[in-house]
């Protein structure tokens, strides 16, 4: 694996019974880069977010991480190794303060309460939601809980962060907000980024480069512009048609 390459994915597929959801995909991600992962509803985006992330297996194909092999290893595993994640819905624990949720991602590298506190102020402090440390989750409106999910992954310490449509359900304003937060965090972190999201603006505003899915199947790899102009892409996704 190249010194810059810090994920490979190589001829993924995952099958349920006879649905092919990911089809023999692959592509490699650079380090510190962040990679837009697009495609309509039911491409197969979180299925493969959720073999990256140990979730559940491939059926076939390698996951290579910092030269290792991952592929069918325990989540729990995969986040000590360094790769952390959001959901596409946030679940917060709502009977428990913002601070708290975001412990539960620091206890997976900090044993010690007061640690895990410690690391959960001061990712909150990083994404702008320190002042509602001690709120429940239950009483954040909707970009809150979005920066709540974001620091949770991010109190994991991890190298590679899989953000699943943290902007889906934001204003316009609120989609800017987010974007600028995504750059500070991954500057900042020097973090590589796999995003999946359906807001076009944001997605090609943020990505240095782009996969694209369509029906389980990678159509088109490339520079946002390359990929906007690709007319398999146009057809299948921008421009119409499921």
């Amino acid at each position: 694996m190249s010194d810059n390459v810090i994920l490979e994915v190589q001829n993924v597929t995952k099958r349920f019974g006879g649905l092919v959801a990911v089809n023999d995909v692959s592509f490699k991600l650079h380090n510190v880069e962040i990679l837009g992962l697009i495609g309509s509803n039911g491409a197969g985006k979180t299925t493969l977010f959720n073999m990256i992330a140990g979730a559940y297996p491939p059926t076939e194909g390698k996951i290579i991480f910092k030269g290792r092999e991952i592929q069918g290893m325990r989540s729990d595993n995969v986040c000590h190794l360094g790769i952390g994640r959001t959901y596409q819905i946030c679940q917060p624990f709502g009977a428990m303060t913002v601070r708290h949720n975001v412990m539960v991602g620091a206890f997976s590298r900090y044993k010690k309460r007061s640690e895990a506190a410690e690391k959960a102020n001061e990712v909150l402090e990083k994404v702008g939601l320190y002042y509602r440390a001690d709120a429940l989750g239950s009483e954040l409106t909707l970009p809150e809980l979005k920066r709540m999910e974001v620091a949770r992954a991010l109190a994991t310490e991890p190298e590679v962060l899989l953000l699943d449509e943290v902007i889906a359900g934001l204003n316009p304003t609120e989609v800017d907000i987010f974007v600028d937060l995504i750059r500070e965090v991954k500057e900042r972190e020097k973090l590589t980024i796999i995003i999946i999201e359906h807001v076009m603006r944001a997605i090609m505003n943020l990505s240095d480069r782009i996969v694209v899915l369509n029906q389980g199947i990678k159509i088109s790899e490339g520079l946002p512009a390359e990929v906007a102009a690709d007319p398999l892409v146009i057809e299948s996704y921008l421009g119409g048609g499921q």
